[in-house]
């Protein structure tokens, strides 16, 4: 698994992050367990070391080019996924309070093996997005919501600056249509109290386009905000 190590330390000085020997041991244990399950439970279509350390570790720590985020702020990442990039930033800042949702119990369990295997802590959460959007608990109260290209974006709009708490921000990591996205998804922004503040193009190592979209939150989610899994489904804002 040295490939990894190789892959993310090159492609994380590319986004002038200096890593450390520990991150990196960390991060190649992820691998060695994500791909070890994988073969068991379908995780990541990405099967490969090499595509591992590119499309899933370098991709996850792009979004600190973009966002700055003060010392303990508080992070969710909805729809993680294998935990990513959520459990990607936990890694490089540990500081950070990080809570994990993701809509399939089998994906949390992975995550709960890995964050014990690392010594990482990470809050868990067994919800749909639009569920845990209007729990008290969860509803306003993050500084960063994130998610990786897990629906359109005026849908995940939806689904996740309900989690932002004013003044925070809403971080969407899309492909290289993302400029298309923002202006469909101009409505719900504004519906949802948010606005866009940057739109930033990158390319990851092996040519692979990516964008991130990220948008502030001027004000507390509106009430009606989020509906329910049907409405948003039939007639997304």
């Amino acid at each position: 698994m040295g490939i990894i190590r190789e892959i993310v330390e090159r492609d994380a000085a590319a986004w002038k992050l200096n890593l450390t020997a520990s991150m990196l041991d960390q991060l190649e244990e992820y691998a060695s367990l994500l791909l070890d399950w994988n073969t068991r439970m379908n995780l990541t279509a990405i099967k490969e070391p090499e595509g591992v350390a590119v499309r899933h570790f370098a991709d996850s720590l792009s979004l600190l080019t973009t966002v700055d985020l003060p010392k303990g702020a508080t992070v969710i990442d909805v729809g993680t996924g294998a935990g990513f990039p959520g459990m990607v930033l936990k890694i490089v800042r540990p500081d950070l309070e990080l809570t994990l949702l993701d809509s399939l119990n089998k994906r949390l369990i992975f995550l709960d093996a890995l964050k014990t295997q690392l010594g990482l802590d990470a809050n868990l959460v067994h919800l749909r997005a639009e569920d845990g959007g209007r729990r008290p608990e969860l509803r306003d109260r993050f500084d960063l919501a994130t998610a990786r290209a897990v629906a359109p974006l005026n849908v995940l709009c939806e689904w996740c600056l309900p989690y932002v708490k004013p003044g925070g921000r809403f971080a969407a990591m899309k492909g290289p249509d993302a400029g298309e996205e923002a202006v469909s998804a101009a409505k719900a922004i504004h519906e949802l109290n948010g606005t866009l503040k940057e739109e930033r193009n990158l390319t990851l190592s092996d040519g692979s386009k990516r964008a991130i979209l990220l948008m502030e939150k001027k004000g507390s989610t509106p009430q009606k905000y989020p509906r329910m899994a049907a409405k948003i489904q039939k007639a997304p804002l």
